[in-house]
């Protein structure tokens, strides 16, 4: 009987791939024009990107990367190491698949947080919106990412650009959900304040929500940061340049030395970014409170401003 039910099943498939297929074939055949204009404005943000980073000097832009770390966090130990691993790096030859990793990381992090935050920001305004959203970021992120890079090879053929369009609809959800946090945790009282002294709601987004909700949209960023890097050597399996060549060329030809090689200078660069975009550890216990005092600085000001003018008019009047 059991057994008689279990081929019922399997021979009336649903036919979920055979949809995805159609699916695909369809936006190929009547939105080729869109898909090629998408990539060829990614594949411009790419170019401009790699441009900037190759144009600069090596030894050059490891300077202004060991002052931009220690501008942010002053510390010579962060500084330090910024320098030591990005000429060993530089050291072990791996620097210009280096740079062609950090265009495609920084790339993919920047079109993360300018689609995931509004995305996140009006989710916590609309909690329908949330949990619709909520299913589908599950999916994103459990999904094998091998999935959805062919479609995406599919639909934008080989090189940069998939191996971009990949990487963004693997890490959007952390930033998704991290400012989907911070703004929907933002203190009622703050709220309240707000909405005493007449803010719209555009002034309340900009002046209580986001300086509150900043500590989690940053972290969103590392982690888009980070997620982009563990999709490197994915990647380079669509034709990406970069640090995942050389360790796919290491996979298929055994060579423990150029595996190991390639991914010390991932994890370096992956440690450095995370590091300089990281806030300050001292301060971070405090950083809802930082918030909370701007906001309310500015409350107290405007009231006061309200109270002087007020005075001002009985004085003008007597």
């Amino acid at each position: 009987m059991m057994e008689w039910l279990t081929e019922w099943l399997t021979a009336r498939k649903l036919p979920i791939g055979k949809s995805a297929k159609n699916f695909i074939d369809f936006l190929t055949e009547h939105a080729a024009t869109l898909f090629d204009g998408i990539a060829a404005v990614l594949q411009t943000v790419i170019d401009r990107l790699l441009w900037c980073l190759q144009t600069l000097p090596p030894l050059l832009l490891v300077l202004l990367a060991a002052g931009t770390a220690y501008l942010v966090h002053r510390k010579i130990s962060l500084t330090a190491f910024v320098i030591g691993g990005l000429l060993l790096i530089i050291n072990q030859g791996y620097w210009q698949q280096t740079i062609s990793t950090l265009a495609l990381v920084l790339a993919s992090a920047t079109l993360c947080m300018a689609v995931g935050v509004p995305l996140g920001i009006a989710a916590a305004h609309r909690p329908w919106l949330y949990t619709v959203m909520r299913p589908v970021l599950d999916l994103m992120q459990t999904i094998p990412t091998f999935v959805y890079l062919i479609p995406a090879l599919v639909l934008f053929g080989l090189g940069e650009v998939p191996g971009l369009v990949a990487t963004v609809i693997f890490a959007i959800a952390a930033p998704i959900r991290l400012t989907h946090l911070g703004v929907s945790s933002t203190p009622n009282t703050l709220l309240e304040a707000g909405h005493a002294f007449g803010c719209s709601a555009r002034q309340l987004l900009l002046k209580v929500e986001l300086p509150f909700a900043l500590p989690q949209i940053m972290a969103g960023f590392t982690q888009a940061i980070m997620l982009s890097l563990s999709m490197v050597v994915i990647a380079a399996m669509v034709g990406a340049p970069g640090l995942g060549v050389p360790i796919l060329r290491a996979i298929n030809s055994v060579n423990v030395a150029k595996g190991f090689e390639a991914g010390l200078a991932i994890v370096i660069i992956a440690i450095i970014l995370d590091r300089v975009f990281r806030p300050r550890a001292e301060s971070r216990p405090s950083l809802k409170k930082t918030s909370l005092n701007v906001a309310l600085r500015g409350f107290w000001k405007q009231y006061f401003s309200a109270t002087q003018v007020s005075k001002n008019r009985r004085s003008a009047t007597k």
